[in-house]
């Protein structure tokens, strides 16, 4: 019998409390399907941090690389200013454990969540394969003249062929294990881009000559976020850059009902990943007890995925799908028809 160990990171604001509910359907999914697990939890964040001056411990990285997987809850404080916890947390976890794949999972559960005219579910199902270690994200850049009437921000997208031929190459074994149509997008910005994009496009064809069975085309970002309004059909896999990648998902999340089912998952195919809900840690509903869970909930699934637990993963899935379709009045923090430990408690149920 499997005996997984998963670190927990609640993190800030209504992370906790949706965390909690994933570990709920943890401990449930756990004991159908026959599978142990131990947990270990982590107070990093903006509390910890306005406490002791310190965003990560030194031997964090170096002991989280021990755990089978993360599951992180959210990480952002009002009282802390935007980019400490970000850069400290988020990246350095993201870059140092090189989880270099942020996988986003697409689907439409329920027709009365989209806020796309007359789209069903089997118009919208597609995932998003963002390179997640480099780009803009990669923090290289300059200030000259800072201060001045002449000050130059300059901020660099750094791309290596290393870096991007094993997110293309991911997505491209995505497409065909996976894919719903064995077709892949490259999404970019060919036209102006004219080094990053260059990069991306010659890779990206030079591995497509080694999965015949993918078909494979190109998006410019722009036209990207267009179709996705109006032909989200059209797409099964899409692989871009880091920008680009973090842009886009948000515009899928709202097309598939909103953050409330955005699940996510930083991958390292070969170490580490972790895996959270993207919609941020709404501080607002903090302790109120009506956050939706249901995307920390999916991000679990995600994670069952991702260790072997294929059986657990789809029951978890399963479940969100029919609490979705036959509860949930809405989606939106405080108006689901449901506190947010009741769906945990729904989801539970119909496992």
């Amino acid at each position: 019998m499997s005996n997984y160990k998963i670190a927990v990171i609640g993190g800030d604001g209504t992370g906790p409390e949706v965390v909690e509910e994933g570990l709920k359907v943890l401990e449930a999914v756990a004991e159908k399907c026959d599978f142990k697990y131990e947990t270990t939890s982590y107070d990093f964040g903006g509390a910890r941090y306005l406490k002791t001056g310190e965003v990560l411990p030194s031997s964090a990285v170096e002991e989280l690389k021990t755990f089978d997987s993360i599951f992180l809850g959210a990480i952002g404080h009002p009282d802390v200013k935007p980019g400490i916890l970000e850069k400290g947390i988020l990246l350095k976890l993201r870059f140092d454990l090189d989880q270099y794949i942020n996988l986003r999972p697409v689907e439409l559960y329920d027709e009365r969540f989209c806020p796309l005219k007359d789209k069903k579910p089997a118009d919208i199902n597609f995932t998003v394969v963002r390179e997640n270690s480099e780009g803009l994200y990669k923090g290289l850049g300059e200030f000259q003249n800072k201060g001045t009437k002449d000050e130059i921000a300059i901020q660099i997208s750094h791309n290596t062929r290393k870096g991007v031929e094993r997110c293309v190459r991911y997505a491209f074994e995505y497409a065909k294990n996976h894919g719903r149509k064995k077709q892949l997008t490259l999404c970019g910005k060919t036209n102006v881009l004219t080094y990053a994009f260059d990069l991306w496009e010659r890779t990206f064809y030079e591995v497509a000559k080694e999965y015949p069975q993918v078909t494979t085309d190109y998006a410019h970002v722009d036209a990207t976020t267009m179709w996705f309004i109006k032909n989200p059909d059209w797409f099964d896999v899409i692989v871009t850059d880091n920008m680009f990648g973090d842009i886009i998902t948000d515009l899928a999340a709202m097309i598939q009902g909103g953050m409330g089912l955005a699940a996510g998952g930083n991958i390292n195919p070969n170490g580490v990943s972790m895996f959270e809900p993207i919609g941020g840690s709404a501080p607002k509903y903090t302790g109120k007890n009506v956050i939706n869970p249901l995307a920390a909930i999916c991000s679990l699934a995600m994670l069952l995925r991702q260790i072997g637990e294929v059986s657990a993963a789809d029951m978890v899935e399963n479940s969100v799908k029919t609490v979705v379709k036959t509860k949930i009045k809405s989606l939106a923090a405080g108006k689901m028809g449901y506190s947010t430990t009741e769906v945990g408690d729904l989801v539970v149920r119909y496992l």
